[in-house]
């Protein structure tokens, strides 16, 4: 394949996903290739686009919540592409996947799609061809050159042409298309775009909302529920069972209006004559909880809720491919990927757990998939420090949790003695804990675990990054600090 186009939806669990609230999506998978059976190797962001970017595991990788900086000497997918003479090119829309937490590495432009304004350049890109927006441009240059508030300015401008309830994938959209269609063909690109949407806080656009919310709910009374899960976790609040009907609809609303962009990402690259030259990946990075297990936001436990994710493949050997249920993993996305561009990178092989999941690969096909939860993000203390008194129950998730997952049966323990076993085929939400009813069953599991990774143990030194004042902000806007 000619060209490589990895697209992130963040927070998006497989279960949710299907015609009605993805119709872009399914019509991809109709065209290529669907996973039914996919698995992120983390339950949030960081560490599960540390192992896409890298083909390791957390504790491989060592980006978690107590170390916060994906490390220097990791090879990257997108060095690869980079080296291997790639244009390569980053759109992210979450904080965590930025230069700050070392992900800007192998990428010609990394950029942040939630900021409003990055350059006079970048600006005449995003509002070519559109009179209102032209309008907007002339009213800027005349009231704000040079103006010292001129950044206050173009906040102000720039909401202006942000569609409601959207953080930041019209825009990123919108850039890429122009991109894409300015850009010189002679030279194959490798684009990455997260799109963040389906994140806390879920506010969709008014008219998605309302196709999604239960009979008789309106948007108003949907939008006045307070989104904050760790306070939600800490009993800071009570949310009851329609206020998480509501939640739901909300998130399904906010997918769908996330596939559009998509759908919109898809025409661009028909648009620029890139569609039959390119390999398109779209993948959650992680799940949701809802209400379940108890349970608001992605963090704490592995449930399938948050390691299940949706992964469509189209382009080259993956064009209509139909359906697989095999098992395969995120961090198989490196290994996969360059076999399918013909790239030969032996240094992120060499430090890789990927798999190619490729049609005609010889990588052996998975019989179990893992995940790993090092470190709570926020921590405990900053918990403590923001709520004073934590319910006991929040103590216990300060430990350190994997999974391991076949196609029958799921194991978890932690590093405190908890564990759970599940029977994923008749049980598959995952309530019955047959541990106490099958020990050989969790012995053979257990050293499953072993073989795969060291002991259990303390997660290491912190290595946080000394963050910016904005990204703080905005990491506490999407309930992780």
């Amino acid at each position: 394949m000619r060209n490589v186009a990895l697209v992130v939806l963040d927070t998006a669990r497989s279960t949710s996903t299907g015609p009605e609230t993805t119709p872009a999506l399914n019509r991809l998978a109709d065209d290529g290739t669907v996973f039914d059976s996919a698995f992120a190797t983390a339950p949030w962001t960081l560490p599960s686009h540390a192992s896409m970017f890298t083909g390791t595991y957390p504790s491989e990788h060592g980006t978690h919540g107590g170390h916060t900086y994906l490390d220097d000497e990791l090879r990257t997918l997108p060095e690869a592409f980079d080296d291997a003479g790639y244009e390569t090119i980053g759109v992210s829309n979450n904080t965590w996947i930025t230069e700050e937490f070392g992900f800007d590495r192998g990428f010609d432009d990394l950029r942040k799609g939630w900021q409003y304004i990055q350059s006079d350049a970048d600006m005449g890109a995003v509002v070519r061809g559109e009179d209102l927006r032209e309008k907007l441009q002339a009213t800027r240059n005349r009231l704000f050159d040079g103006n010292p508030l001129v950044n206050a300015a173009n906040i102000l401008y720039s909401e202006a042409l942000q569609p409601a309830g959207d953080d930041g994938a019209d825009r990123s959209t919108t850039w890429i298309a122009d991109w894409l269609d300015g850009r010189d063909d002679d030279q194959p690109f490798f684009l990455f775009c997260n799109f963040i949407e389906p994140h806390v806080e879920y506010d969709p656009p008014r008219e998605y909302a309302e196709q999604f919310l239960p009979d008789g709910a309106s948007v108003d009374e949907a939008l006045a529920i307070r989104q904050d899960p760790r306070a939600y976790d800490c009993e800071d609040y009570h949310l009851s069972e329609r206020d998480f009907a509501l939640l739901r609809g909300l998130y399904r609303a906010e997918l769908a209006y996330v596939d559009e962009q998509l759908g919109r990402l898809r025409a661009a690259l028909e648009d620029a004559g890139e569609w039959e030259d390119t390999l398109l990946v779209v993948c959650g990075d992680h799940g949701e909880h809802i209400g379940d297990h108890g349970f608001f936001g992605h963090q704490y436990n592995l449930y399938d809720t948050l390691i299940n994710v949706p992964l469509v493949c189209h382009g080259g050997p993956f064009t209509d491919g139909g359906q697989r249920e095999d098992l395969v993993q995120l961090l198989d996305l490196p290994a996969t990927i360059l076999e399918t561009a013909g790239i030969d990178d032996p240094e992120l092989r060499a430090q890789w757990s990927s798999r190619s999941f490729h049609p005609a690969s010889d990588d052996d096909p998975r019989d179990a998939v893992f995940a790993e939860y090092v470190a709570p993000q926020p921590s405990i203390d900053r918990l403590e420090a923001r709520f004073d008194e934590l319910p006991d129950r929040v103590y216990e998730y300060d430990r350190r949790l994997r999974a391991v997952r076949t196609g029958e049966y799921k194991y978890v323990r932690g590093d405190d003695g908890y564990d759970r076993l599940h029977d994923v085929e008749t049980d598959p939400l995952e309530r019955d804990d047959i541990a106490a009813r099958e020990p050989e069953r969790v012995r053979a599991m257990q050293r499953r675990l072993e073989e795969r990774f060291d002991p259990l143990a303390e997660a290491g030194d912190s290595g946080e990054v000394e963050m910016r004042e904005g990204t703080k902000e905005r990491l506490a806007d999407l309930g992780y600090l």
